[in-house]
C-alpha cells in the first residue's frame, strides 16, 4: 500500500489512491463516531455517572443518533457574518487534519505514504488548522467567536513550539525524518519513551494543549465564550469542527505510538501476534489518557496556560534537546 504515491501515474493508480483514501476515511469516520462515545462512557465511569444509555443497545447508537441530528439542522449564516470565509472556515480546520494520517505508518504493510520527511510534513499541514480556527472566529462577526479564535490561536502556536522540539531528541538519535526509519530503529533497541521520557511527557502535555482539550480548552470554554470561535455554527459546519478534533485525537496518538512506543514493534518478544494488533493496542492507551485528562482535571487559567507553555515547559523540551545531543557526542546512544 505505501508504494501507491510511487507508481506512475495511470487512471488505475488514480482508482486505487481514491479507494484507500476512500477505506481511510471511513476507519476514522468509525474511530470518531465510537471514541466520542467511549470518551462519554470513561467520563461517565470516572465521575460516578451512566454515560449514554439509550438509544441502541447501551447506547452504542447515541453518536450516531447526534450525528444524523446535526446533518439535519439548518445551515444558519450570520447575515453579518463574512459569508465566504465563514464556509472556508471549517473546511481549512479538517482536510489538514485528515492529511496527516497519510504518513503515519501501522504496520510494515499498512502506510499510505513513505515521506522522507514524515515529521516534518506532520507539523507543517497541522499548522494550517490554525488558520481554518481563526478564519472560522473572525468571519463569524461575533465578539465570543474572535475571542475564542484568538485565544487558539496564541494557544496552538506557542503549544506547538514545545511540541516539535519534544520529537527533535528523536531525530538527533536516529538521524532520521522518517516515520518507519524510526519504528526501526527502536527495533534495535529500546522504544524511544525511555531514552526520551521527557520529551514523550513534554509530547503528551503539548498535544493535549494543541488538540483544545480539557483543561486545555479555553478557546471553546462555555462559561466565558458560549462556545468559542465556533459559536455560530450549526449542523454540518459545527460537525466539521467537532470531527477536526477527534480526527487529531486519531492522529496525534498514532504519531505518539510510532515516536516513542515502537508502533508496531511487539514487546517482549511476543512477535506471532500481528504487528497491527500491538499499534491499535498502544494506540488505545494513549486516546484513553486523553479521555482520563478530560474527566479528571478543571481548566486553568489564560494566564497559566500561557506562562506554561513558555516559562516550563519550552524550556524543559530544549533541555531535553540539549541533553540527547550531549549523549550523542559522548555516543551514548
Amino acid at each position: 500500500m505505501a508504494d501507491l504515491l510511487t507508481r506512475p501515474f495511470s487512471w488505475l493508480n488514480l482508482l486505487y489512491i481514491s479507494l484507500a483514501a476512500v477505506i481511510m476515511l471511513g476507519i476514522v469516520l468509525f474511530f470518531v463516531t465510537y471514541a466520542i462515545y467511549f470518551e462519554r462512557k470513561v467520563i461517565g465511569w470516572i465521575q460516578i455517572r451512566y454515560g449514554p444509555n439509550r438509544v441502541g443497545p447501551k447506547g452504542l447508537l447515541q453518536t450516531v443518533a447526534d450525528v444524523f441530528k446535526l446533518l439535519i439542522k439548518e445551515d444558519i449564516i450570520p447575515e453579518k457574518a463574512d459569508k465566504a470565509l465563514f464556509r472556508i472556515g471549517p473546511m481549512l480546520a479538517y482536510l489538514p487534519a485528515f492529511a496527516v494520517i497519510a504518513v503515519i505508518p501501522y504496520s510494515e504493510k499498512i502506510q499510505f505514504a513513505d515521506v522522507n520527511v514524515g515529521i516534518l510534513y506532520y507539523a507543517a499541514l497541522s499548522s494550517i488548522t490554525i488558520t481554518g480556527i481563526l478564519l472560522g472566529g473572525w468571519a463569524s462577526n461575533n465578539k465570543y467567536a474572535i475571542m475564542g479564535g484568538m485565544r487558539s490561536v496564541a494557544q496552538m502556536i506557542s503549544y506547538e513550539v514545545p511540541l516539535i522540539m519534544s520529537f527533535l531528541g528523536i531525530v538527533i538519535m536516529t538521524g532520521s525524518l522518517n516515520l518507519i526509519d524510526i519504528v526501526e530503529a527502536q527495533k534495535d533497541s529500546t522504544w524511544f519513551i525511555f531514552p526520551q521520557i521527557i520529551g514523550f511527557i513534554t509530547f503528551l502535555i503539548a498535544g493535549n494543549a494543541e488538540l483544545n482539550r480539557t483543561p486545555f480548552d479555553l478557546p471553546e470554554a462555555e462559561n466565558e465564550l458560549v462556545a468559542g470561535y465556533f459559536v455560530e455554527y450549526s449542523g454540518f459546519r459545527f460537525a466539521f469542527y467537532y470531527l477536526t478534533e477527534y480526527v487529531y485525537v486519531f492522529a496525534m496518538a498514532s504519531l505518539m505510538t510510532v515516536l516513542f512506543l515502537g508502533g508496531w514493534d511487539a514487546p517482549f518478544g511476543l512477535d506471532f501476534i500481528p504487528g497491527i494488533i500491538w499499534f491499535i493496542l498502544k494506540f488505545m492507551l494513549l486516546v484513553f489518557y486523553l479521555f482520563w485528562v478530560r474527566a479528571t482535571f478543571p481548566r486553568v487559567k489564560t494566564n497559566q496556560l500561557m506562562g506554561f507553555a513558555w516559562k516550563v515547559l519550552i524550556p524543559v523540551a530544549l533541555f531535553n534537546v540539549l541533553l540527547t545531543a550531549v549523549l550523542k557526542i559522548l555516543n551514548v546512544y
